[in-house]
Protein backbone atom coordinates (compact mmCIF):
# COMPACT_ATOMS: atom_id res chain seq x y z
CA UNK A 1 0.00 0.00 0.00
CA UNK A 2 1.56 3.85 -0.88
CA UNK A 3 1.21 6.35 1.56
CA UNK A 4 -1.18 8.11 -0.28
CA UNK A 5 -3.33 4.78 -0.35
CA UNK A 6 -2.72 4.86 3.73
CA UNK A 7 -3.79 8.33 4.26
CA UNK A 8 -7.24 7.80 2.30
CA UNK A 9 -7.68 5.09 4.41
CA UNK A 10 -6.90 6.82 7.41
CA UNK A 11 -9.33 10.18 6.37
CA UNK A 12 -12.49 7.19 5.99
CA UNK A 13 -11.65 5.63 8.71
CA UNK A 14 -11.44 8.74 10.75
CA UNK A 15 -14.82 10.43 8.97
CA UNK A 16 -16.59 6.96 9.55
CA UNK A 17 -15.84 7.61 13.67
CA UNK A 18 -16.53 10.83 13.39
CA UNK A 19 -20.62 10.39 12.40
CA UNK A 20 -21.71 8.16 15.58
CA UNK A 21 -19.96 11.06 17.82
CA UNK A 22 -21.65 13.92 15.59
CA UNK A 23 -24.92 11.89 16.49
CA UNK A 24 -24.06 11.09 19.98
CA UNK A 25 -23.85 15.07 20.61
CA UNK A 26 -27.15 16.17 19.01
CA UNK A 27 -28.81 13.41 20.88
CA UNK A 28 -27.30 14.56 23.99
CA UNK A 29 -27.88 18.63 23.22
CA UNK A 30 -31.69 17.15 22.34
CA UNK A 31 -31.82 15.46 25.95
CA UNK A 32 -30.31 18.64 27.69
CA UNK A 33 -32.95 20.50 25.90
CA UNK A 34 -35.62 17.77 27.05
CA UNK A 35 -34.49 17.89 30.74
CA UNK A 36 -34.89 21.79 30.45
CA UNK A 37 -38.28 21.90 29.68
CA UNK A 38 -39.55 19.13 31.63
CA UNK A 39 -38.39 20.81 34.79
CA UNK A 40 -39.87 24.43 34.14
CA UNK A 41 -42.99 22.94 32.78
CA UNK A 42 -42.75 20.85 36.36
CA UNK A 43 -42.69 23.78 37.85
CA UNK A 44 -45.23 25.32 36.82
CA UNK A 45 -47.65 22.37 36.94
CA UNK A 46 -46.92 21.68 40.41
CA UNK A 47 -47.50 25.07 41.56
CA UNK A 48 -51.06 24.68 40.13
CA UNK A 49 -51.12 21.00 41.15
CA UNK A 50 -50.26 22.30 44.76
CA UNK A 51 -54.15 24.42 44.61
CA UNK A 52 -55.73 21.53 43.13
CA UNK A 53 -54.50 19.07 44.96
CA UNK A 54 -55.73 21.21 48.14
CA UNK A 55 -59.20 21.68 46.58
CA UNK A 56 -59.39 17.88 45.22
CA UNK A 57 -58.71 16.55 48.56
CA UNK A 58 -61.63 18.96 50.29
CA UNK A 59 -64.44 17.57 47.38
CA UNK A 60 -63.21 13.93 47.94
CA UNK A 61 -64.45 14.16 51.71
CA UNK A 62 -67.59 16.17 50.39
CA UNK A 63 -69.79 12.22 51.95
CA UNK A 64 -69.45 9.91 54.11
CA UNK A 65 -67.16 8.09 55.65
CA UNK A 66 -64.35 10.87 56.53
CA UNK A 67 -66.85 14.05 55.79
CA UNK A 68 -65.40 17.36 55.69
CA UNK A 69 -68.22 19.99 56.72
CA UNK A 70 -68.13 22.79 54.15
CA UNK A 71 -70.21 25.11 56.91
CA UNK A 72 -73.51 26.24 56.59
CA UNK A 73 -73.30 29.69 54.04
CA UNK A 74 -74.68 33.08 55.23
CA UNK A 75 -77.83 34.26 52.89
CA UNK A 76 -79.62 37.30 53.30
CA UNK A 77 -82.57 38.37 51.03
CA UNK A 78 -84.36 41.75 50.38
CA UNK A 79 -86.92 42.89 47.96
CA UNK A 80 -85.80 45.73 45.69
CA UNK A 81 -88.37 48.15 43.88
CA UNK A 82 -87.99 47.85 40.09
CA UNK A 83 -87.66 50.58 38.02
CA UNK A 84 -90.45 52.53 35.68
CA UNK A 85 -90.73 51.39 33.20
CA UNK A 86 -89.90 47.37 34.48
CA UNK A 87 -87.52 44.94 32.54
CA UNK A 88 -89.27 43.25 30.19
CA UNK A 89 -87.43 40.52 29.84
CA UNK A 90 -85.53 38.53 32.11
CA UNK A 91 -82.14 39.40 30.34
CA UNK A 92 -83.40 43.21 30.94
CA UNK A 93 -83.64 42.51 34.13
CA UNK A 94 -80.49 40.63 34.50
CA UNK A 95 -78.34 43.87 33.05
CA UNK A 96 -80.18 46.15 35.02
CA UNK A 97 -79.95 44.60 38.48
CA UNK A 98 -75.65 43.75 37.34
CA UNK A 99 -75.19 47.70 36.97
CA UNK A 100 -77.25 48.41 40.16
CA UNK A 101 -75.67 46.16 42.30
CA UNK A 102 -72.34 46.11 40.64
CA UNK A 103 -73.00 41.85 40.72
CA UNK A 104 -69.31 40.74 39.10
CA UNK A 105 -70.37 36.91 39.19
CA UNK A 106 -71.35 34.83 36.11
CA UNK A 107 -74.78 34.67 35.03
CA UNK A 108 -76.10 30.88 35.29
CA UNK A 109 -78.89 29.52 33.66
CA UNK A 110 -81.93 32.00 33.39
CA UNK A 111 -85.45 30.25 34.11
CA UNK A 112 -88.34 31.78 32.62
CA UNK A 113 -91.79 29.85 33.66
CA UNK A 114 -94.98 31.62 31.54
CA UNK A 115 -98.33 31.45 32.96
CA UNK A 116 -100.32 28.50 33.21
CA UNK A 117 -103.15 27.29 34.98
CA UNK A 118 -102.79 25.84 38.94
CA UNK A 119 -104.78 23.84 41.11
CA UNK A 120 -104.85 24.96 44.75
CA UNK A 121 -107.33 22.51 46.70
CA UNK A 122 -110.97 22.41 44.89
CA UNK A 123 -110.23 25.53 43.10
CA UNK A 124 -108.42 26.74 39.93
CA UNK A 125 -106.56 29.22 39.22
CA UNK A 126 -103.78 30.90 37.28
CA UNK A 127 -99.95 31.09 38.43
CA UNK A 128 -98.29 34.42 37.19
CA UNK A 129 -95.20 34.43 34.68
CA UNK A 130 -91.77 33.60 37.03
CA UNK A 131 -88.35 34.36 36.55
CA UNK A 132 -85.30 33.16 38.11
CA UNK A 133 -81.47 33.64 37.68
CA UNK A 134 -78.38 33.66 39.59
CA UNK A 135 -75.22 35.23 40.14
CA UNK A 136 -72.17 33.22 40.59
CA UNK A 137 -68.87 33.63 42.28
CA UNK A 138 -66.77 31.22 44.56
CA UNK A 139 -67.30 33.17 47.75
CA UNK A 140 -71.23 34.01 47.15
CA UNK A 141 -73.99 33.03 45.36
CA UNK A 142 -77.11 35.84 44.15
CA UNK A 143 -80.33 34.79 43.57
CA UNK A 144 -83.31 36.94 41.90
CA UNK A 145 -86.40 35.83 41.71
CA UNK A 146 -89.35 37.99 40.42
CA UNK A 147 -93.35 37.25 39.62
CA UNK A 148 -94.88 38.76 37.06
CA UNK A 149 -96.93 42.06 38.03
CA UNK A 150 -95.14 42.54 41.18
CA UNK A 151 -92.97 45.78 41.37
CA UNK A 152 -90.54 44.57 43.00
CA UNK A 153 -87.49 41.79 42.48
CA UNK A 154 -86.48 39.76 45.53
CA UNK A 155 -82.38 38.89 46.11
CA UNK A 156 -81.23 36.17 47.76
CA UNK A 157 -77.35 36.57 48.21
CA UNK A 158 -75.31 33.34 49.73
CA UNK A 159 -71.98 33.79 51.04
CA UNK A 160 -69.79 30.40 51.06
CA UNK A 161 -67.87 29.03 53.58
CA UNK A 162 -63.76 28.67 52.96
CA UNK A 163 -64.93 25.18 52.30
CA UNK A 164 -66.93 25.90 49.64
CA UNK A 165 -65.10 28.50 48.46
CA UNK A 166 -62.31 26.23 47.58
CA UNK A 167 -64.69 23.72 46.07
CA UNK A 168 -66.16 26.11 44.01
CA UNK A 169 -62.86 27.17 42.29
CA UNK A 170 -62.03 23.78 41.89
CA UNK A 171 -65.38 23.27 39.45
CA UNK A 172 -64.56 26.39 38.59
CA UNK A 173 -68.65 28.16 39.29
CA UNK A 174 -68.72 31.74 38.64
CA UNK A 175 -65.54 32.40 37.18
CA UNK A 176 -64.44 33.69 33.86
CA UNK A 177 -62.81 32.70 30.84
CA UNK A 178 -59.49 33.24 32.04
CA UNK A 179 -59.58 30.89 34.56
CA UNK A 180 -60.70 28.31 32.23
CA UNK A 181 -57.25 28.84 30.14
CA UNK A 182 -55.44 28.74 33.07
CA UNK A 183 -56.65 25.27 33.61
CA UNK A 184 -56.15 24.29 30.47
CA UNK A 185 -52.23 25.34 30.56
CA UNK A 186 -52.41 22.88 33.40
CA UNK A 187 -53.45 20.32 31.55
CA UNK A 188 -51.32 21.17 28.93
CA UNK A 189 -47.82 20.96 31.64
CA UNK A 190 -49.32 17.30 32.42
CA UNK A 191 -49.59 16.30 29.01
CA UNK A 192 -45.70 18.14 28.32
CA UNK A 193 -44.64 16.61 31.64
CA UNK A 194 -45.66 13.01 30.35
CA UNK A 195 -44.47 13.19 26.98
CA UNK A 196 -40.74 14.58 28.21
CA UNK A 197 -40.76 12.21 31.22
CA UNK A 198 -40.90 9.21 28.56
CA UNK A 199 -38.57 10.81 25.83
CA UNK A 200 -35.88 10.88 29.16
CA UNK A 201 -36.86 7.78 30.33
CA UNK A 202 -35.77 6.47 26.65
CA UNK A 203 -32.55 8.38 25.98
CA UNK A 204 -33.59 8.33 22.19
CA UNK A 205 -32.18 4.82 22.16
CA UNK A 206 -33.66 2.12 20.25
CA UNK A 207 -34.98 -0.48 22.16
CA UNK A 208 -36.33 1.64 24.78
CA UNK A 209 -38.20 3.22 22.21
CA UNK A 210 -39.93 0.42 20.65
CA UNK A 211 -40.69 -1.00 24.20
CA UNK A 212 -42.70 2.20 25.13
CA UNK A 213 -44.05 2.65 21.52
CA UNK A 214 -45.03 -0.90 22.11
CA UNK A 215 -46.83 -0.66 25.66
CA UNK A 216 -49.07 2.40 24.72
CA UNK A 217 -49.72 1.07 21.89
CA UNK A 218 -50.88 -1.75 23.49
CA UNK A 219 -53.45 0.36 25.91
CA UNK A 220 -54.85 2.11 22.79
CA UNK A 221 -55.24 -1.06 21.67
CA UNK A 222 -57.26 -2.10 25.02
CA UNK A 223 -59.34 1.27 25.31
CA UNK A 224 -60.45 0.60 21.78
CA UNK A 225 -61.31 -3.06 21.94
CA UNK A 226 -63.01 -1.73 25.22
CA UNK A 227 -64.97 0.99 23.54
CA UNK A 228 -65.83 -0.89 21.14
Amino acid sequence: MTVSESAVSLRAASSTAAEPRAKRGRRATFIKWLRNVHGWVGLWGAALGLLFGTTGFVMNHRGEPLRISPGAPQVSTVQVPLPNPAPQTPRDLAKWLRDKFDLTGRLGRVQREPEHPVSWGDRNTTQPEHWQMMFSTPRENVVAEYWMGNDFVTLKRSENSFVATLTNLHKGIGLSIGWVLLIDTLAGSLVLLSLTGVLLWTQLHRARTLAVVLVFGSIALAVWAGLS
